[in-house]
């Protein structure tokens, strides 16, 4: 079924991003075939410099500020949280710091709208980026097919961030890591059996270093600690299934998959997109700030006395 009349909100989480965030918006389609409406959503990830200020000067439709920040998960959901408020169809999620290149996305968008895909992912063919270390490519191959084989569907490019989501595919998706999203979310979608589709996708010369792997030996602990633990979560029945029988074989306690998620459960806050039944209208956003280019959208709720961006109108706020 081919969808029609859809609001597409691309969004930008944020942090620290003045230098690089003008030439991202610029570089973003404003028009797309299929799409009656193209609106730009930054959130501002607790900066300290001018982001969110630029953001608005630049032309960003929507400015969400977060108090403090809390990062890329945290970002993200809201990102999704405030793009349903709005009443988008499609949500695409891109970098800050200009990575992807905006004429893309109109490869992501393609496959939603033409009702083929559920969740479609930017695939920049990480074994051939040149930036990229031959260890880091290897590392980002293999690591692909372990989150791969962990979804149950085949991943190319499990770290990518550019990627779109139908509106149903974002209700459905529920972000618990305060790592990153890329993972959890493609577990979770082979899970619950979306349609995940990659496409070839271009980058653009690296304007900064990640600031998610800061060290190889870091990257690997934390991501191995995010695939164990949704995969469990997601496909519990299997995992202690297969580690209970084997205990119990050799009356031993539990082995080191089980211990690592157990060190992973500690100190997680669970941070949830509306439920498919939960009209996204009725939930607050605390700690953050809205902001809506041309006045207040129709689809905002007035003032609740949250902290706004200066020279802004309209807010979020409990």
């Amino acid at each position: 079924m081919v969808i029609s009349a859809l609001k597409l909100i691309i969004q930008i989480p944020a942090y620290n991003e003045e230098s690089t965030l003008p030439q991202t918006l610029r570089d973003l389609p404003r028009s797309l075939p299929g799409v009656d409406r193209v609106e730009v959503l930054v959130v501002d990830d607790g900066s300290t410099d001018r982001t969110a200020e630029v953001a608005r000067e630049a032309g960003a439709d929507h400015v969400v500020r977060l108090k403090q920040n809390q990062g890329l998960a945290a970002a993200f959901s809201t990102g999704l949280e405030t793009a349903l408020r709005l009443g988008a169809d499609i949500i695409v999620n891109t970098d800050a710091d200009n990575q992807y290149r905006g004429e893309d996305i109109a490869r992501l968008v393609r496959p939603i709208v033409d009702g083929q895909a559920d969740i479609v992912v930017g695939d920049r063919g990480v074994a051939a980026l040149e930036h990229f270390s031959p260890l880091k490519r290897w590392l980002q191959k293999w690591g692909s097919w372990v989150v791969g084989r962990a979804a149950g569907i085949p991943i190319p490019d499990a770290t990518s961030g550019f990627r779109a989501l139908s509106r149903e595919a974002a209700l459905r998706l529920t972000v618990l890591s305060d790592y990153t999203y890329t993972l959890e979310t493609l577990i979770q979608a082979g899970a619950r059996k979306m349609r995940v589709v990659y496409v070839p996708v271009r980058t653009n010369p690296q304007t900064r270093p990640s600031r998610l792997i800061r060290s190889i030996p870091s990257f690997l602990a934390l991501s191995a600690v995010t695939i164990v633990r949704f995969y469990t979560m997601y496909r519990p029945l299997r995992v202690f299934t297969t580690v209970g029988g084997r205990a119990h074989r050799r009356r031993t306690g539990p082995g080191p998959a089980v211990s690592l998620f157990l060190l992973a459960e500690s100190g997680q806050r669970p941070r949830s997109i509306p439920h498919p039944g939960c009209h996204p209208d009725h939930r607050g956003l605390s700690g953050l700030s809205h902001w809506s280019g041309g006045g207040p959208h129709p689809d905002e709720p007035e003032d609740a006395g949250g902290d706004s961006v200066p020279g802004t109108t309209g807010s979020f706020g409990e």
